[in-house]
């Protein structure tokens, strides 16, 4: 694609943010903004006067975008060339928590045959209240618990993202727990209540707080939980892991069994009270599901499916609990990364083929377009696309994973009417996986042949006196082209004779018959050179 030069840029007011929408190129591509939940008919760019492209010529070129998942949400004016807004986006539900929401499209236009291709990234609107995954929390608290000592909080979910996402943590004024808001690497933000001053059960059996989760829209949205903390007695160590945090990796598609990582907590109380229990505090997450923890040792093993494309990382939030009668207990995190095995075959999709296509094209004629995905990462996941049979065509790449088909060779109807072409996608895992596809392309007729006599020289003897109107001859001539371009058409030239040839010969333009228009007499006439 030629580079463009040039901006549109209109100032959109949507909830007190200005926005400004533009297309840009991106990679070689235009790319657009638009809001997400905006209004059907909403306009996103002028797309024709970007791709370069006469308003005129859109509607009798076939101006259309390709069919895909992102079709349906935009609209194209073939008036205007105005892209648009044709169903309501949720940006959530297209692109879950990613951060960036790039609905890729193509578009195509006949006459000759193009592809152009734009992408669509849907802005973020506060449009989600943060929520946490029950309304009311309940802790046991001992009321020997030492100041410093911290909590784990449950974690508010907002589907939005970026600064529309739970931003801060804010606690219900106390006397006794102030709290810790920490943020990781992934943007998420949790919150951990820490003790600050000593409690007493006979004072205070029972503490009330409200956690309030606030995103950082403008204006913010918030939701609440409930903390009811019952303060109790004895048992007053905490189990200690010896690390914060561990960290595995284990690879996809793992046997049940296979060991992952082990986790050691220790706690100075004898008895029950320093007997330790492993579990999963996170254990409702289906990620985690994947994953067991033996109770006594602390040992991680695969308990089920572990599969890179679905999730290439799992946190899992390990809890050390002792026995005693009011047990306490710690936390740590296991991250486990998941590692990638070659267990993705390529997946060929055809997105536009040309079925047919004239003998005289040219070399670099675009036959078809073809889409290659392969769910695997890295070197599983690359993959080569190339033509199995000797075919006069070869495979272009185009994007990404976007290939062409064009003429690459001479085509002759005449000797090849029709091309079975195979495809083979195969990536570069080891060991690699492939798979194939075969598309047919039809070669039509141009004429290019010229009518044949089978004779050169063709000597008739025709008695004198013989009937007129009788036929003496009939010609055929042999064309190899079909349809009109063989349809044969017969007719007489003059001879360079003082008699006009038409007043004694004639011929049947269709049959190719000869016949006399005149009696003959071999005494006034004995040849007739045709």
């Amino acid at each position: 694609m030629a580079a463009l030069k040039g901006n549109n840029c209109v100032i959109l007011w949507v909830f007190g943010v200005s926005l400004c929408w533009s297309w840009t190129i991106v990679d070689g591509q235009i790319a657009y903004v638009v809001l997400e939940e905006a209004s059907p008919g909403t306009e996103i760019g002028n797309l024709a006067k970007d791709l370069n492209l006469n308003v005129q010529d859109l509607g009798h070129r076939g101006f259309e975008i390709v069919p895909g998942p992102n079709k349906r949400y935009f609209g194209v004016n073939l008036k205007t060339g105005i892209l648009h807004v044709k169903e309501r986006i949720d940006r959530e539900e297209l692109c879950n928590r990613d951060a960036k929401c790039s609905l890729e499209l193509e578009a195509i236009v006949n006459s000759p045959l193009n592809m152009y291709r734009f992408e669509v990234n849907v802005v973020d609107i506060n449009d989600n209240t943060p929520t946490f995954p029950v309304s009311k929390t309940g802790l046991n608290i001992s009321e020997s618990a030492f100041p410093g000592e911290r909590f784990l909080l449950p974690i508010a979910s907002d589907a939005d993202v970026g600064s529309h996402a739970v931003k801060s943590y804010k606690l219900s004024q106390n006397e006794h727990f102030s709290l810790d808001v920490q943020s990781n690497e992934e943007q998420s933000v949790s919150a951990e209540l820490v003790l600050q001053k000593a409690l007493d059960r006979e004072k205070q059996p029972v503490i009330q707080l409200i956690l309030t989760a606030v995103d950082g829209g403008k204006p913010p949205r918030s939701g609440t939980l409930q903390i009811i903390i019952s303060v109790e007695d004895v048992n007053d160590n905490v189990p200690v892991f010896s690390k914060a945090l561990y960290k595995a990796r284990v690879t996809e598609n793992s046997p049940r069994g296979t060991l992952v990582i082990s986790v050691h907590a220790t706690d100075i109380d004898e008895g029950k009270n320093g007997e330790i229990v492993y579990s999963f505090a996170n254990q409702n997450d289906k990620h985690v599901q994947a994953f067991s923890i033996e109770p006594d040792t602390g040992l991680i093993t695969v308990q089920g499916v572990v599969d890179f494309e679905t999730k290439n990382a799992v946190e899992i939030r390990v809890q050390a609990k002792d026995k005693g009668d009011k047990p306490r207990s710690a936390l740590c995190k296991v991250l486990v990364e998941i590692v990638d095995i070659n267990d993705n075959v390529p997946e060929i999709s055809v997105n536009s083929l040309v079925n047919m296509i004239k003998e005289d094209a040219p070399a670099g004629t675009m036959v078809g377009l073809i889409t290659v995905k392969d769910s695997d990462a890295g070197k599983n996941g690359a993959v080569n696309l190339k033509i199995h049979n000797s075919v006069p065509f070869k495979i272009q790449h185009t994007y990404k994973n976007k290939y062409s088909i064009v003429v690459d060779g001479s085509l002759d109807r005449e000797s090849v009417s029709q091309y079975n072409i195979t495809l083979i996608a195969t990536d570069e895992g080891t060991p690699p996986l492939s798979s194939t596809s075969v598309i047919t392309v039809h070669i039509s007729d141009v004429n290019d042949n010229a009518p044949r006599f089978q004779d050169t020289i063709i000597n008739v003897h025709v008695k004198e006196n013989s009937q007129v109107g009788a036929v003496i001859y009939t010609v055929s001539a042999f064309d190899p082209d079909v349809g009109d371009n063989a349809r044969i058409s017969y007719s007489l030239l003059e001879s360079s004779k003082s008699i006009p040839l038409s007043s004694m010969i004639n011929i049947n333009s269709d049959s190719g018959d000869i016949y006399s228009l005149q009696s003959f007499n071999y005494e006034e006439m004995k040849n007739i050179s045709v």
